[in-house]
């Protein structure tokens, strides 16, 4: 059984930092690309960064590069999102899911998903 669980988030001020953590279980990152996505009430959901051990890739939204950092580790079957320099338009519930092989930007695509975990940013 595939379990992805999202955990990290909080309440920060604008410019300050967290690190989200996704927990995988029941599936390893040479079939499954991780992705991190984030919704805010009321909009779609959408694809903020992505890692793919298959092609080597690591994808950012434009709304967060040099900003967001992905990473995993593979023997704890965890990957990692830093968010640096947060603003309020990041404030959003993020969601770990899994998609088959390669990262996509379409949320419809990821397989298993995790519970959410609520990031918020003051102004």
């Amino acid at each position: 059984e595939v379990q992805l669980q999202a955990y990290g988030g909080g309440l920060v001020q604008t410019g300050g930092s967290l690190r989200l953590s996704c927990a995988a279980s029941g599936l390893t990152f040479d079939d499954y690309a991780i992705g991190w996505l984030r919704q805010v009430p009321g909009k779609e959901r959408e694809v903020v960064s992505c890692i793919s051990r298959s092609d080597n890739t690591k994808y950012y939204a434009d709304s967060v590069k040099g900003r967001f950092t992905i990473s995993d580790d593979n023997a704890k079957n965890q990957v990692y999102l830093q968010m640096n320099n947060l603003k309020p338009d990041d404030t959003a519930v993020y969601y770990c899911a899994a998609a088959a092989v390669f990262c996509t930007l379409s949320p419809q695509e990821y397989d298993y998903w995790g519970k959410g975990t609520l990031v918020t940013v003051s102004s």
